[in-house]
């Protein structure tokens, strides 16, 4: 992601849990005291932005609509906060399981939209914890638990909390990231091909030169404090830890640069403030959360086990896949940044790896700095994705339409190639 740039989930368990809220839940009074602790809370940037019609015309034309207007109405009739935390569980999985349903070409399509769109599941889950901020229940919420029930909503609905790697020899076992939708105060039609690709890919399996592989996906906000507070390293730790169901194989997929993929070599501990999607901005060293295993001293660089050569050399696709070794650094003893094409110098302090200083080298440091904490002896890194872009003629955004067939056409061809590249990089292991 470079800011300058234009079912395995249980159903029988998730539907249950979901019942077994409903049933309990009677009809409650109309209205309930407006005292501090049942106030509303207030509606952040990305959830303003859920009322124009570009989102609103993408969650109808996916039958996306129906899904936070549902969970409202569940909500409100709920009557103690572990029954609403046991549905924003249930319903955040479920969000997830529909989409992937959805992109895989499971049950009815909903609506004209693309079934490979990300879209949908973006601005559904933000009406969701929409819901959950304006929500006034009759029990006591305060600010923690309210935060509770919105961080459930994120969790299942991202699939973070569903990642289900199958144990034994006879599989590689593969664990892809994606990102939300960005940029979207200048267009906000936006789509993310690492999203795309991550739906499309959740729970399938590819046959490598090394034997059949499954890849399970998880997707991650657009947001510095989100990461900060250990985000990425919640959701990996579990996959990273030795055990029959440990990874094989990582990479963390954003979108990059126009007409390109690139694995990106070198990662660097440096946040360079462009706006995220509730237009913060954070300039810093990559701040890492406590609780979790890390690096001491903590490095200014992390580096890719990806096998580049192999991946690079491979005919995987439309797009050329190159191997990035540029970074920014300030040299050891120096004071000025200097852009270096072959990798950082001995000593030097990070200001961008290859994958810049934003959110996808930043989730690419902490995921790649993990693994070295943790002792994962596994292939990974980072992969971004060409930059997706509507088709000519639909390019401004205050008259253009929402999808058109060549948006749609390079999408799908971003996922098919990084299947292809996720098949190159376990059959050629850990060989750079």
């Amino acid at each position: 992601m470079r800011p300058n740039n234009s079912a395995r989930i249980s159903r029988r368990s998730t539907l249950g849990a979901l019942g077994a809220v409903l049933l309990a839940c009677a009809p409650l009074a109309l209205s309930a005291p407006a005292t501090a602790a049942t106030r509303t809370a207030p509606l952040t940037v990305e959830e303003q932005r859920l009322t124009g019609p570009v989102p609103q015309e993408i969650l109808r034309r996916s039958g996306f609509d129906d899904m936070a207007p549902g969970f409202a109405r569940a909500l409100a009739r709920t009557r103690s906060f572990s029954q609403a935390e046991l549905l924003a569980t249930g319903q955040g999985r479920e969000l997830w399981r529909r989409a992937v349903d959805r992109a895989q070409g499971r049950g009815p399509a909903g609506g004209d939209l693309s079934r490979d769109d990300d879209r949908p599941l973006y601005w559904a889950r933000l009406g969701m914890t929409r819901a959950v901020r304006e929500w006034r229940p009759a029990f006591t919420l305060d600010e923690r638990r309210r935060a509770r029930l919105l961080a459930a909503v994120e969790r299942g609905s991202r699939g973070q909390d569903s990642i289900a790697l199958p144990p034994g020899a006879g599989v590689k076992r593969v664990l892809i990231t994606g990102f939300d939708p960005f940029q979207l105060d200048s267009d906000v039609r936006r789509s993310n091909p690492s999203g795309a690709a991550a739906l499309a890919l959740d729970g399938t399996t590819v046959n490598t030169p090394a034997g059949p592989a499954r890849i399970e996906a998880a997707l991650f906000p657009v947001r510095w404090d989100d990461f900060a507070e250990g985000t990425v390293e919640r959701t990996l730790l579990p996959h990273f830890r030795p055990g029959a169901r440990a990874v094989d194989l990582f990479t963390t997929i954003s979108q990059g640069r126009p007409g390109r993929f690139d694995v990106e070599r070198t990662n660097g501990a440096w946040r360079g403030g462009y706006p995220d999607n509730v237009n913060a901005s954070r300039t810093q060293t990559v701040p890492v959360p406590p609780g979790v295993p890390t690096v001491v001293p903590q490095p200014q660089w992390t580096t890719t086990s990806l096998p580049y050569a192999a991946i690079t050399a491979a005919a995987t696709g439309p797009f050329p896949v190159y191997d990035n070794t540029a970074v920014t650094e300030i040299p050891a003893g120096g004071t000025e940044e200097v852009d270096r094409a072959d990798g950082p110098t001995p000593g030097s302090t990070a200001r961008a790896g290859g994958g810049g200083d934003y959110l996808s080298n930043e989730i690419a440091y902490r995921a790649t700095l993990l693994r070295d904490a943790v002792g994962l002896r596994v292939p990974g890194g980072h992969l971004h994705t060409p930059v997706l872009r509507f088709g000519e003629g639909n390019t401004d955004p205050a008259t253009g339409r929402i999808t058109d067939p060549d948006f749609v056409r390079n999408r799908l061809a971003i996922t098919a190639q990084i299947r292809s590249v996720i098949a190159v990089a376990v059959g050629a292991g850990g060989r750079s």
